[in-house]
């Protein structure tokens, strides 16, 4: 081995870092992963067979459209779901569309788990027919596929849907179904390309990227094996989250290891110490923030919600791999192929790199901008909060108040034609009616409070079973409307009002009722527990209790600056009726665990700039050399974040761009000159109460301007 151009550290970290990526530890390390891939690889591919996309399984087992859910059990012997079949002719059915219907029955009665149809009912205006067919969840979408197959062949001009709960599933579910394959494809993608213009390199991308994937594969094993043990809910929002978190953060931290591992090249004859020597310096950071995220997405443990609580797990064992993957395997491999992965810009050893500025002329654009910070730091952090002061504003047209089921989708499949189809010719609530469930002897009473409830357009016949009572009772408005919800807190108060009745309203409406209000909880109590575990890591990171301070008000003064700019151009740019009620929780949670991620990348680098060279100077030098490594990962992040953004789905496509414009705001606005203006400003203060903060030194407090060296 040739001679150590620098004296090693003797620390346990450089000496584990130094295994990791040694001339038979890399080995060791690659071995690992292939067994570990071996044994776990195959269960990624089984994922989808546990997610759950049932609105009722989101919920808290205390929410009582939930307990209506359980108590249906005694009621039926498979769970079923209501399939609407509606014709319409606009100019009023004809003998040949009633036969048409009639005729539809003997074969939508042999569709897979079918149960039999009733109707054809007459809509009062003569333009429309209805028929309901129940199904079984297990078969469902082919179901539903097969039914729309049947129906629309029929005579001209007559048009036929399939809606209801399952003609809505089914629509759900054909979108989840190809999710993560989309994703993967789409984040893959752009981050190659991406790789590709950052690197300058053919070669030295698929490294990251392969890292990338072992990453998601063994954080998709780990996550089916808890959702198969250990009762963890899992649907196809959270699963597409997961693919492209965990190619974001996973290409975050390769640019930010790759980065520090060229410069220990050009200090190092030896690949092996260069990569030891950037382990051990980049690592602390890589590591308080995959822990930073990682503890903060826990959390979401608190709520009540199950989908939310279930994020949480899934999500953070995206960046717990993605942190394993990238400061093992990545290591290895680059150590492995050699300093000629970087061709054509291969990095060689110069002794002239031993020099603590000798990078800085590599940086020009960032030394223009931490002169700009020198300069002026009061001016341009005054004027850049105001700037973000002034985004907020449009936090006044954030509706998160509940999508209806038009509004969950970026185009209008055919449930929802169907649905519009029902509101026009029928009681706006038909085929999604609400599920009264109380005791048989409190029947009669319970009759009577539902019936007497305004809002309730009709009231079906009652069904016993196991000493229970059900009623259905079909709403005046559409079931996914405001006015629906306040029916159903009506004949909430109503029943429960009945004596000895323990009574319980469930059904369609009131899960959407009942999602609401836990999502409202949710926010009111997670939030300030993410403020809090954030702070305290941050605290014990930097040893300081100031600096931590700015980094917690610069990230939500940057959220809340996204969050009003999104939501006005949802409303205005996209014409999205709103948003999910669980939106601003996860967008919340998203922005600031990697807001504070690039914060992170920076501050700690500035206070090892500091240690040596003062506060002031080690603000610029820190900016200077990490810009522009970590405005990539930001651009990476936001990138794969946008391809969310392209999804049918409302919700989805809102998570994508939030992340992807708060990301990009942070990392330009917050990150390279918000921050590094108040730093620069402050001075050694921002470390008090640590030792840093009382050491005045002519370095540590130079006068202003200061302009970085070189």
């Amino acid at each position: 081995m040739a001679a150590p151009s620098q004296p090693p550290p003797r620390t346990w970290a450089y000496r584990l870092t130094s295994a990791i990526s040694g001339r038979r530890g890399k080995w060791a390390v690659l071995a690992l992963w292939v067994v570990l891939l071996a044994a776990l690889g195959p269960l990624a591919g089984k994922l989808g067979e546990v997610e759950d996309n049932e609105a009722a399984s989101w919920l808290p087992a205390g929410a009582e459209s939930t307990q209506v859910v359980e108590l249906q059990e005694r009621f039926r012997q498979d769970e079923t779901m209501l399939a609407v079949i509606v014709y319409e002719r606009s100019g009023g059915l004809t003998q040949a569309d009633n036969a048409k219907a009639k005729g539809d029955i003997a074969s939508l009665a042999r569709l897979p788990g079918a149960q039999q149809p009733q109707g054809p009912f007459p809509s009062r205006d003569g333009k429309a027919l209805q028929t309901l067919v129940p199904l079984t969840d297990a078969d469902v979408t082919k179901a539903v596929d097969d039914a729309r197959e049947l129906v629309k062949r029929g005579p001209p001009g007559l048009n036929a849907h399939v809606t209801g709960p399952a003609g809505g599933g089914a629509d759900m579910f054909a979108v989840f179904e190809t999710i993560d394959g989309f994703l993967l494809l789409a984040a893959g993608s752009v981050v190659i390309l991406l790789l590709l213009i950052i690197y300058r390199s053919p070669l030295l991308w698929f490294v990251p990227v392969l890292s990338a994937v072992t990453a998601l594969g063994l954080a998709q094993s780990a996550v089916y094996l808890l959702a198969k043990n250990a009762g963890l809910t899992v649907n196809g929002q959270s699963a597409g989250i997961l693919t492209v978190l965990v190619f974001g953060v996973a290409t975050d931290y390769a640019l930010l290891l790759v980065a520090r591992y060229r410069e220990e090249l050009h200090r190092h004859r030896d690949r092996h110490e260069a990569m030891a020597y950037a382990l051990h310096r980049a690592g602390p950071a890589i590591i308080a923030s995959a822990g930073t995220v990682a503890v903060g997405l826990l959390c979401l443990l608190a709520a009540d919600m199950n989908s939310t609580k279930g994020l949480g797990p899934v999500a953070a064992a995206g960046v717990i791999t993605a942190l394993a993957s990238m400061t093992t395997l990545l290591p290895a491999l680059l150590v492995i192929f050699g300093r000629w992965l970087f061709w054509p810009l291969v990095p060689r050893y110069d002794d002239r790199y031993l020099a603590p500025e000798a990078f800085e002329s590599e940086h020009g654009v960032w030394s223009r901008i931490a002169r700009l910070v020198s300069a002026r730091p009061r001016v341009l952090w005054a004027a850049t909060s105001l700037v973000l002061v002034v985004m907020t504003l449009g936090l006044g047209s954030l509706k998160a108040d509940g999508l209806s089921d038009a509004g969950q989708f970026v185009g209008k499949p055919d449930s929802i034609e169907g649905a519009e189809v029902v509101a026009r010719h029928f009681p706006a609530g038909s085929g999604s009616p609400a599920l009264i469930i109380a005791r048989a002897p409190s029947a009669g009473p319970v009759a009577a409070a539902v019936t007497g409830t305004p809002g309730v357009a009709d009231v079906s016949r009652p069904v016993t079973a196991g000493g229970l009572v059900q009623y259905e009772a079909t709403l005046s408005d559409p079931a996914d409307g405001k006015a629906a919800q306040r029916t159903i807190e009506r004949l909430r108060d109503a029943v429960h009002a009945v004596p000895g009745a323990e009574a319980k309203v469930g059904g369609t409406t009131a899960t959407t009722l009942d999602i609401n209000r836990a999502s409202d909880r949710d926010n009111r109590v997670i939030i300030p527990i993410v403020l809090a575990v954030v702070l305290l890591i941050l605290v014990a990171l930097l040893r300081a209790l100031v600096a931590p301070l700015l980094m917690m008000a610069t990230v939500v003064l940057s959220f809340l600056a996204s969050l009003g700019a999104s939501a006005l151009i949802f409303q205005h740019l996209f014409g999205f009726e709103g948003t999910d009620s669980g939106f601003p929780l996860l967008a919340f949670i998203f922005l600031v665990a990697l807001g504070v991620d690039y914060n992170i990348f920076l501050m700690h680098r500035v206070r090892e700039e500091s240690a040596a060279l003062g506060t002031r100077r080690g603000v610029l030098r820190g900016l200077t050399v990490t810009g522009g490594v970590i405005t990539s990962a930001g651009l990476v992040l936001a990138a794969t974040f946008a391809a969310l953004a392209t999804l049918p789905l409302v919700s989805m496509a809102q998570m994508g761009f939030v992340v992807a414009f708060g990301v990009l705001l942070d990392t330009i606005v917050v990150r390279s000159l918000l921050l590094p203006a108040l730093s620069f400003d402050i001075g050694r203060r921002i470390w008090a109460p640590s030792r840093l903060a009382k050491a005045p030194t002519s370095e540590n407090e130079p006068s202003r301007p200061l302009h970085p060296v070189g």
